[in-house]
């Protein structure tokens, strides 16, 4: 039997960086593997990305489009403003969750960048241990990395801050300047009934609903889990 012509290369085994169960990665396998891998998490990463934007839009949208209804019509009931703060929240609501699995995909983006590739043009290059391990937990074991309130105080501060602003502003008006403008408060509170709930009632409701989520936003400000995203110099000093 003649040999083999062409007997597979063995590497150097002074280059080897990685061995097992028969496996002999050099350098060069090492770091071809893992661009391969950040290539494919940042794939990821710009999906749930792209819809994060996504649930954004729609809330501004949807928003823009009950607004002109509500005063275009002078006649239109406030409550459309009502069933858009609403419709807003579930957005809300999906977006923050969609920002935790965004985040799943971010860290390990941000792993490779700060310990693979930053490390790489610090040389001589050698990765760190803790790195890889925290690599391979995430990837062994996929689990969310912050918390649902972190997520929703950040999206809230971040976008629909701005969103839960106009629309109560938008309300206001609504009931105060039409089909005509009040002259009371009484008169306002009047309007600002929805069937038989009364305008104090409703009021009291709009105040609970937008001082909650006030609170959510002030109070998951301090929680800094969430290292996919780019964080200010303030933020990075309470790190």
């Amino acid at each position: 039997m003649n040999p083999d012509p062409h007997p597979p290369l063995k590497p150097d085994p002074d280059e080897e960086v990685w061995t097992y169960r028969g496996y002999h990665l050099t350098a060069g396998q090492f770091t071809t593997a893992m661009v391969h891998l950040f290539r494919g998490e940042l794939d990821r990463a710009n999906v749930w990305r792209e819809r994060l934007d996504a649930t954004t839009n729609w809330a501004v949208i949807t928003t823009g489009a009950v607004l002109s209804f509500a005063f275009a019509e002078p006649t239109a009931h406030h409550s459309v403003v009502i069933l858009n703060t609403l419709l807003v929240t579930l957005f809300l609501y999906i977006e923050a969750r969609r920002y935790r699995y965004y985040e799943v995909w971010s860290r390990r983006v941000r792993l490779l960048e700060t310990d693979f590739f930053a490390a790489m043009l610090m040389p001589p290059f050698q990765p760190s241990p803790e790195w890889a391990a925290r690599l391979a937990d995430s990837l062994h074991r996929p689990r969310f990395t912050i918390t649902y309130w972190e997520a929703l105080g950040r999206r809230f501060r971040r976008n629909y801050v701005w969103i839960y602003l106009l629309l109560a502003v938008a309300w206001v008006m609504k009931v105060a300047l039409m089909p005509e403008t009040i002259t009371s408060f009484d008169e306002f509170l009047q309007r600002a009934a929805v069937g038989s709930v009364p305008g104090e009632a409703m009021l009291a409701l709009g105040f609970i609903i937008n001082a909650a989520l006030l609170a959510v936003g002030i109070l998951t400000r301090n929680m800094h889990d969430a290292d996919g995203e780019i964080l200010s110099a303030d933020d990075e000093f309470r790190r």
